[in-house]
């Protein structure tokens, strides 16, 4: 079974710094693109950072020289450093990725998604 476990997250005061980690596991043969999504109460849900599998990286305005995204592809892992916490930045963090699966001999790629982070920053 495929799938991306979240862990990190929970509750810091404004200025703080917390981590994020996603690990996908199953039968993978390659992963693409990896991002971080996140989704505040009565808003849409919006990027927060991607990364390519060659490393190249993409970060919301919002979060451009605080946030750090990260991959490990041995691990098949992607990471998210955020520093300087703001109250604003409390959301549901959800981590995506683009697995390539190879299934009787064929390859082919799709979007999952993980469970959801709660990430609460206090003022």
């Amino acid at each position: 079974q495929v799938q991306l476990v979240e862990s990190g997250g929970g509750l810091v005061q404004a200025g703080g710094s917390l981590g994020l980690s996603c690990a996908a596991s199953g039968s993978i043969f390659s992963i693409n693109a990896m991002g971080w999504y996140r989704q505040a109460p009565g808003k849409q849900r919006e990027l927060v950072a991607a990364i390519t599998s060659g490393g190249s990286t993409n970060y919301a305005d919002s979060v451009k020289g605080r946030f750090t995204i990260s991959r490990d592809n041995a691990k098949n892992t992607v990471y998210l450093q955020m520093n300087t916490l703001k109250p604003e930045d409390t959301a549901v963090y959800y981590c995506n990725a683009e697995l390539v699966l190879v299934v009787a001999g064929k390859s082919w790629s799709r979007a999952y998604w993980g469970q959801g982070t709660q990430v609460t920053v206090s003022s």
